[in-house]
C-alpha cells in the first residue's frame, strides 16, 4: 500500500476514534450532568456538551460544580454544630406574627439555626460616604475586637477614614480582623498597595476562596465570598450591599463617564449583631483555621436598644449549604403578599421559581415593582436580565430603571407593611448558588417605612420601562439576551 493510503486509512482511524469519544462523551453527559442541578442549568451545560464534547466538558470540569472541598465543608459544619448549639435554648422571639411570615422565620431557622430576634435597632444609611463615616466612627469606639467582611476592600481616598482606624484600633490592642474576596478585591487598581499597607498595621486579615494552584488552593474560579458585614463588640453590625471602595470603583473608566455605584447599609443594635458575628465566625474558621467564640443574645446589646424594637434574623447562604437558604426565603416571603411588592436588584436574572412567583404575584393583584439600572455595568448579566423584561412586563410588573450612569448596586426588598429584606444577595442565579451571601430579614411597620422612603427616592429618580418600548428593540439585541440568558444557567 502506498503512504498516500496509509495516511487515508491513520484519519480514518483517527475519525472513527474522535467520534467515538464524542458519541461517548455525550451519552455520559446525559447520565452525569443533570443530577442535583436545576433542570434549567442541566439542559445548558448539556447543549453545550452535544455541541461540542471538547469544549463543554473542559468548561464543565472548571465551572461545573460549586464544592468548595472537603475540608471547607468540615470547617463550615463544624461552626454551624456550634452555631445550632448556641441558639438551641432561644425561644421564639414571636408568634404574633402573620402565619405566612412566621412561617419564613421558622424556616430560616430550620435551614441556618439563626433565630428572629427582638429589640433590635436599626438606622437605614442611604449616603455611600456617610455610611464609610458611621462605620469608621463605630471602629474608634471598639474596646474588644473588630470584625470586618466585605467582597471588595480598597484602601483609597474614600475608604481610608475606615481602614485608618481600624489601623489606629489595632495599634491600641483591639483585636482587628478583617477578610476579603481574593479575586474580588484583586480585581480592583491597588490591590497590592492595598496588602503592602495591611502588612504594616496589626491588622489580622485573610483573603476568602485564595486560588493559588501552586499552595494547592483552587476550585471553581468563579466561587465568590460577596458578603459584606462588620461588627464591633458584638453590640454594633452594618450589612448591606457596599464594598469598601470609593463609588467608582477606582477605574478610569468610570470616572471618565461619571458612573457611580449607589448603595444601601443598615446600622444595627441589639440581639442580631451577634448572628452576624456568627456568621463572620464560620468565615474566618473557613480562611484561617482559627475557631472564635459564637455567642448569641437573647436580650438587646445595648440598654438604649427598645426592647420593643425591630425583629430582625440573619439568613446566610453559599456553596456550603445545599439548600439555597436566600432563594428560598425570597420566593416564600414573595408568596406571602398580599398587597404590595417593591424589588431591589442591580442584577435580576431569577430562577424558575422566583420568576414564577414574582408573575404569580403580579396576576393575582398584588403590586410589584422592580427597581434595576438603565444601564447594566456587567456586559452577560445586563443582556441576561433584559430577556426577562417581556416576562415580567406581560405580567404587569413594574419596571422602572435607574438613571444612567449609576449604577443601582443595592440589594433589597419590602412586602406589604411589615417585612423588609436588605443584605448582599442579588436576585440571580449566581448569588443562589455560587455566591456566599448574607441577608437580613427585618419585620415590623417602622422599618419598612424607612426603607419605603429609599425606594420612593429611587421612584423619583427612575423611567418606567413600557412593554411598547421594549417590544421596539432591535431584533440583534433580543438575540443577545437569549443567547446570555442562556449562558446564565451555566452554574
Amino acid at each position: 500500500m502506498s503512504p498516500t493510503g496509509d495516511t487515508s486509512t491513520d484519519l480514518t482511524l483517527l475519525g472513527v476514534i474522535l467520534a467515538a469519544l464524542g458519541l461517548t462523551a455525550r451519552v455520559v453527559a446525559l447520565g452525569v450532568i443533570p443530577g442535583g442541578r436545576r433542570p434549567s442549568t442541566g439542559m445548558a451545560w448539556l447543549l453545550l456538551v452535544l455541541l461540542s464534547p471538547l469544549i463543554g466538558l473542559v468548561a464543565f470540569w472548571f465551572f461545573g460544580s460549586n464544592h468548595v472541598g472537603k475540608s471547607r465543608r468540615r470547617r463550615l459544619s463544624e461552626v454551624n454544630e456550634r452555631i445550632r448549639a448556641a441558639t438551641a435554648a432561644v425561644p421564639e422571639a414571636s408568634t404574633d406574627l402573620r402565619p405566612s411570615v412566621l412561617g419564613v422565620t421558622r424556616l430560616n431557622r430550620t435551614l441556618t439555626s439563626l433565630p428572629v430576634t427582638p429589640g433590635n435597632a436599626v438606622t437605614v444609611l442611604e449616603d455611600y460616604r456617610g455610611s464609610i463615616t458611621e462605620m469608621a466612627a463605630a471602629v474608634r469606639a471598639a474596646r474588644e475586637y473588630v470584625h470586618v467582611e466585605f467582597y471588595i476592600t480598597a484602601w483609597d481616598e474614600v475608604t481610608e477614614p475606615l481602614l485608618d482606624a481600624l489601623a489606629e484600633a489595632a495599634e491600641r490592642g483591639v483585636e482587628v480582623r478583617l477578610l476579603f474576596d481574593h479575586l474580588g478585591s484583586r480585581g480592583i487598581p491597588g490591590y497590592q498597595d492595598l496588602l503592602t499597607r495591611l502588612d504594616a498595621t496589626g491588622i489580622r486579615y485573610h483573603p476568602m476562596l485564595p486560588i493559588e494552584p501552586l499552595r494547592g488552593r483552587f476550585r471553581r474560579p468563579d466561587l465568590r465570598n460577596h458578603r459584606k458585614l462588620l461588627v464591633v463588640d458584638g453590640s454594633v453590625g452594618f450589612t448591606g450591599s457596599q464594598n469598601l471602595t470609593e463609588p467608582g470603583y477606582n477605574k478610569p473608566k468610570n470616572h471618565k463617564v461619571g458612573r457611580a455605584w449607589v448603595e444601601l447599609m443598615v446600622r444595627l443594635e441589639g440581639p442580631v449583631v451577634a448572628e452576624l458575628d456568627a456568621v463572620f465566625a464560620s468565615d474566618w474558621l473557613l480562611e484561617s483555621g482559627e475557631p472564635l467564640e459564637v455567642r448569641v443574645r437573647t436580650a438587646p446589646g445595648s440598654a438604649d436598644v427598645d426592647a420593643a424594637g425591630v425583629l430582625a434574623q440573619v439568613v446566610p447562604s453559599g456553596p456550603g449549604y445545599d439548600t439555597e437558604n436566600n432563594l428560598r426565603m425570597f420566593t416564600s416571603l414573595i408568596y406571602a403578599a398580599e398587597r404590595r411588592i417593591s424589588l431591589t436588584s442591580p442584577y435580576f436574572v431569577p430562577d424558575e421559581s422566583l420568576l414564577y412567583a414574582v408573575t404569580t404575584a403580579a396576576q393575582r393583584g398584588v403590586e410589584v415593582e422592580l427597581f434595576v439600572s438603565e444601564e447594566s455595568d456587567q456586559f452577560m448579566v445586563g443582556h441576561a436580565q433584559s430577556s426577562y423584561y417581556r416576562a415580567l412586563l406581560e405580567a404587569g410588573i413594574t419596571v422602572r430603571l435607574y438613571p444612567a450612569p449609576y449604577v443601582l448596586h443595592s440589594k433589597h426588598f419590602t412586602i406589604d407593611d411589615d417585612v423588609a429584606v436588605i443584605g448582599s444577595s442579588n436576585m440571580d442565579l449566581r448569588s443562589f448558588a455560587l455566591n456566599y451571601e448574607v441577608s437580613l430579614l427585618m419585620l415590623g411597620e417602622d422599618v419598612v417605612r424607612r426603607m419605603r422612603t429609599v425606594e420612593d427616592h429611587y421612584r423619583s429618580l427612575s423611567r418606567t420601562l413600557t412593554l411598547d418600548e421594549w417590544s421596539r428593540r432591535p431584533a440583534r439585541l433580543k438575540y443577545l439576551d437569549n443567547v446570555m440568558r442562556l449562558t446564565a444557567a451555566l452554574q
